[in-house]
């Protein structure tokens, strides 16, 4: 009969989540032999997926202390080792599917993908972005990122990650970084050094698209938010390619001029197929401790492109030395301070753009926006 410890010891290692997949370190694969030699302590194998494997010490130390409340005072010894080349395979294939597609995101995902636009660069495109998925993170979404801005790419320092941090390779699959819970990859993660410039074409644009789209596991995520480029460019254009069924934010200042470029970014979206689904002001008038507004770029430019286009204004997002500063920080302004008039109007733009009878990915939300 096998030891009753056994079992105890898989069932408390099935608590065990890797960090990067988001998955218990059972169901990967990662759990080896487990073993009651007589006289001798319990042994328990980990394998982790890659040598160089980032998280390493987080895993073998919540196994240890998974088999230590399996166990008690029972000696036990864990040894942490690597899978094989063909481990890895299977774990791909358990991930994607055996079966080769050209991305996971086509029409039958479950995955919201939403394209944030803007027509020209300097309008905060980025910074609402990164706010918008660290406010449906923090709202228990499980949110994506692809920073497709390729020669202006900003999202991994907006969102904090550390010069040099890179997706974890394993095999032919990229794992992203995580910062604030929110999973995102960016071509500036694959650069040789910081002062690197990205001088692209179109068909080189189209396919770090494409790349980002199928060899970087994201998994399932309920949204999936692209950091598009400034205008109506190669990028917007194989984005309508690769995913046509994709919605699209368009992010604009009050400004007439601006919003009138604004318009084309979205326009050029509808002509490729995807739904323009809301739009959001940036630089909007705000309000002094006195009571002054300052409107430093005018007002009624997020109206306008919201109303050309017929769907709603997400959200006037006003002038913050906060915005501005917790972006340089790495932190967003919806978890650094989510108080500040700019934090409200992102984290209720968010929930406006996810809210629905149902969550995403047919997950109940219970959210409510007046």
């Amino acid at each position: 009969m096998p030891d009753p410890r056994i079992q105890r010891i898989r069932q408390e290692l099935g608590q065990v989540i890797d960090p990067e997949l988001r998955r218990p370190i059972t169901e990967l694969g990662m759990v080896g032999e487990i073993s009651v030699p007589d006289n001798a302590p319990i042994q328990v194998d980990i394998k982790l997926t890659i040598v160089s494997c980032p998280r390493a010490d987080d895993i073998e130390k919540d196994a240890r202390a998974a088999v230590r409340r399996a166990v008690g005072d029972d000696p036990y010894v864990v040894s942490v080792g690597v899978m094989s080349r063909e481990e890895r395979r299977a774990l791909t294939e358990r991930l994607r599917g055996s079966k080769p597609k050209e991305h996971p995101f086509g029409k039958d995902s479950l995955t919201r993908v939403i394209a944030i636009t803007s027509g020209k660069g300097g309008v905060g495109k980025s910074t609402v972005t990164a706010n918008l998925a660290a406010a449906m993170a923090a709202d228990g979404l499980d949110v994506g990122v692809i920073d497709a801005d390729v020669f202006g790419f900003s999202i991994p320092s907006l969102l904090g990650m550390a010069p040099g941090t890179q997706p974890t390779q394993v095999g032919e699959m990229m794992l992203p970084p995580i910062a604030h819970d929110v999973k995102a990859v960016s071509i500036g993660m694959f650069l040789q050094s910081p002062d690197e410039i990205v001088a692209w074409r179109g068909p080189m644009l189209h396919r770090t698209l494409e790349q980002f789209l199928k060899d970087v596991y994201f998994g399932e995520p309920d949204v999936l938010l692209l950091d598009l480029p400034p205008g109506t460019g190669d990028v917007a254009l194989s984005l309508g390619q690769l995913l046509p069924h994709s919605e699209v934010v368009v992010v604009t200042t009050p400004q007439p001029a601006a919003a009138d470029v604004a318009w084309r970014s979205g326009a050029v979206a509808k002509k490729t197929g995807q739904r323009v689904v809301g739009v959001i002001e940036t630089m909007s008038p705000a309000i002094g401790p006195d009571g002054t507004e300052f409107a430093l770029f005018g007002s009624g430019g997020g109206e306008e492109v919201a109303r050309r286009f017929g769907v709603p204004l997400l959200g006037n997002v006003p002038l913050s030395e906060q915005l501005r500063s917790d972006g340089d920080a790495g932190t967003p302004i919806v978890l650094a301070h989510p108080d500040d008039p700019a934090a409200v109007a992102l984290r209720d733009a968010a929930r406006r753009l996810y809210q629905r009878p149902r969550g995403l990915a047919g997950k109940p939300l219970g959210v409510s926006v007046n």
